[in-house]
């Protein structure tokens, strides 16, 4: 495992958490500051001189949306870990930000020990969220499977699945882990975990990706 601390970028308009974001970084002896920028020109050409592992940035930036400059670091620096750290935990702000290539998404008044804690779990594979947060991706997935509930007039008739177990089906296809199925439903990961093996019994597969393609060939999974 790399000894190096794992390097931040800051992207925060606001003095007040520029200052606090900063001293959380600075104080961390397993990271290190690289930049801080407070509007979306600097960051740009930060992001063109350093080299960074994790960028925290806001969404309301003065002369632009965060959102822009999260989807160019997703793009071009695909090994980069984006943390935005915001006010807005609205369903539109989270969605937009998580379609743009953020893998971590948390609210302005996460305490220190948290931001780091984030930090650290982004960079051993995790996307970390507030709770708030799970609830409006929550929403956002069932809204796009039709509604709040997954037993749609709509849905395939042949379907073997539970509600539920199309649920985390949904979110399975979505690429979140057992954990995450876990915190924006509300349940155990073992409780995931005993779902997705009914899942793969009653769909006769072995894997993710298995379950995936079968549920789209049946029309069970929507886009």
């Amino acid at each position: 495992m790399s000894t190096e601390p794992i390097s931040i970028l800051i992207v925060e308009d606001e003095p007040e958490f520029r200052r606090r974001f900063t001293q959380i970084i600075e104080n961390e002896p397993s990271m290190r500051l690289v930049g801080v920028a407070s509007n979306k020109r600097d960051a740009q050409s930060l992001i063109e001189r350093e080299e960074f592992d994790v960028m925290l940035i806001d969404l309301g930036l003065p002369d632009g949306n965060g959102t822009e400059l999260i989807r160019q670091v997703s793009q071009r620096r695909p090994d980069t870990d984006i943390m935005v750290v915001t006010v807005f935990g609205d369903e539109q702000h989270v969605v937009s930000a998580i379609e743009a290539g953020a893998t971590g998404y948390i609210l302005k008044d996460s305490t220190p020990a948290d931001v780091i804690s984030c930090i650290k779990l982004l960079r051993a594979g995790g996307s970390p969220v507030s709770p708030v947060v799970a609830r409006s991706v929550l929403r956002a997935i069932r809204n796009r499977m039709g509604g709040t509930s997954t037993r749609s007039s709509t849905a395939p008739e042949n379907n073997p699945l539970s509600a539920r177990e199309t649920e985390i089906l949904q979110l399975l296809a979505k690429g979140m882990s057992f954990n995450e199925i876990g915190e924006i439903l509300g349940i155990s990961p073992h409780t995931v975990t005993a779902h997705i093996k009914k899942i793969y019994r009653k769909l006769a597969v072995h894997s993710r990706g298995e379950a995936v393609y079968e549920a789209t060939q049946m029309g069970l999974l929507r886009s």
